[in-house]
């Protein structure tokens, strides 16, 4: 489990890092898409046709519940998705409720 999760970190990170050295623009990209603050990065939700970019924390990639979407988005596209840039398949509510739900995590862990 340690090795695999260590492996879907490492090809994450090298997914984003591939993505903002990336001179090629994607169809869904638009000029703000390249400004992601330092210590984040963007995911795609949704399906094809209708998807919505997200910037969250780096530190979200080590939350079990981050980890199950990307579970899931190796499943779905595996390690090399044609599109680019680190997509989740989910609906953008149900991406939104897992977000919600670890930053509260998050802040009633700090406090």
């Amino acid at each position: 489990m340690g090795i695999r999760l260590a492996e879907m970190m490492l090809h994450a990170k090298q997914i984003i890092r591939r993505r903002s050295h990336s001179k090629h623009q994607c169809s869904y990209q638009t000029s703000s898409s390249v400004n992601v603050p330092k210590g984040h990065f963007a995911v795609y939700v949704g399906d094809e046709e209708k998807n919505k970019r997200f910037v969250v924390p780096i530190s979200y990639l080590k939350h079990p519940l981050f980890q199950a979407l990307l579970s899931q988005a190796e499943e779905e596209f595996g390690f090399d998705c044609p599109v680019g840039g680190l997509r989740v398949p989910c609906a953008e509510d149900e991406f939104i409720n897992i977000t919600s739900r670890i930053n509260h995590m998050r802040v009633k862990a700090n406090n």
